[in-house]
């Protein structure tokens, strides 16, 4: 059976220290734990999908070393058709440095590895996988060239085109707009994206508005324990957050995105789809890591 999304990202391995608070410049920290697990935001969005009942496929690169043997078994596992994801001969797989706070709250360094090695052309190969895909998902741990050619084709084949735009420092190209169904940053990507402050959900609504005079399709801004705002061009809808206590919020994003298509390729719309997103972020913050933080469709069942 085709894959009805089509994942095209990052694999990266999670080295994850937690401590009672985040180290200042500088300074020594004494930490209370170190894990690795298997991430990357590509990925991560990929597990998601699979976990919460949708078919997937991924793009994207690992190194030669043990880490990418690692993330590629850590997909297989979950049933993720991997045939486009490539080695990459005497390159590092990606690679995140994580530091975990009290609060829940992180920093992150990432070390492209073989992400930054994935061409458009690496992802041309698999162009059947474009072809039978419903809904493709890009973020920004790729090349900006690649996200770039993967926009264009799903526009050209007429997908669902999702892009989660992170990390982002600014901007992006006008061109990518209009090849963009649904665009989805959080606050902080919202305000980058626009330099439109992003402190309330008035913020967030200006925020959204600017991004759909830019061209993009439809956003939603995810915004954390805030819930999420979806902004149309028929309008906006505010969706709160499920209230949880969190532990641990990295791939939080990661899995509203993937929960999110999974449910559009289920037939649900749109705002089912985003309830269901936000449903199984709010459980993936009560555990740590990233992708064992990722629930499966049968404990969102009531």
């Amino acid at each position: 059976m085709s894959a009805k999304v089509l994942v095209v990202g990052s694999l990266n391995m999670d080295l994850v220290a937690r401590a009672e608070r985040l180290p200042r410049p500088g300074e020594t920290l004494a930490g209370e734990s170190f894990f690795t697990v298997p991430g990357g935001k590509g990925a991560n969005q990929a597990v998601a999908v699979a976990r919460l009942g949708g078919s997937v496929a991924m793009v994207g690169n690992v190194g030669d070393d043990a880490y990418g043997l690692q993330l590629r078994q850590a997909l297989e596992v979950e049933g993720i058709d991997c045939q486009a994801v490539g080695v990459c001969q005497g390159v590092s797989s990606g690679v995140a440095l994580i530091t975990v706070d009290a609060a829940s709250q992180n920093c992150i360094v990432i070390i492209p590895g073989g992400n930054g090695l994935l061409t458009p052309e690496a992802v041309q190969r698999f162009d059947g996988l474009l072809q039978a895909a419903e809904v493709v998902v890009c973020q920004l741990e790729v090349p900006v060239a690649t996200v770039a050619w993967v926009l264009v084709r799903g526009r050209e084949l007429g997908k669902r085109v999702i892009l989660n735009p992170a990390p982002v420092t600014g901007p992006l190209p006008a061109e990518w707009f209009a090849n963009i169904d649904y665009l989805i940053p959080n606050e902080h990507e919202a305000e980058a994206l626009t330099g439109e402050p992003v402190r309330d959900l008035d913020g967030a609504r200006r925020a959204a508005e600017r991004l759909l005079q830019m061209g993009a399709g439809k956003v939603i801004v995810t915004l954390g324990a805030q819930g999420a705002l979806f902004v149309g061009p028929e309008g906006s809808r505010h969706f709160p957050a499920p209230q949880v206590k969190p532990l641990d919020t990295t791939a939080a994003g990661d899995t509203f995105v993937g929960g999110f298509a999974a449910a559009l390729v289920q037939g649900k719309e749109e705002g089912e789809a985003i309830a269901f997103g936000q449903r199984a972020a709010a459980l993936s913050v009560t555990r740590a890591g990233a992708q064992p933080s990722i629930p499966y469709l049968a404990e969102l069942t009531p």
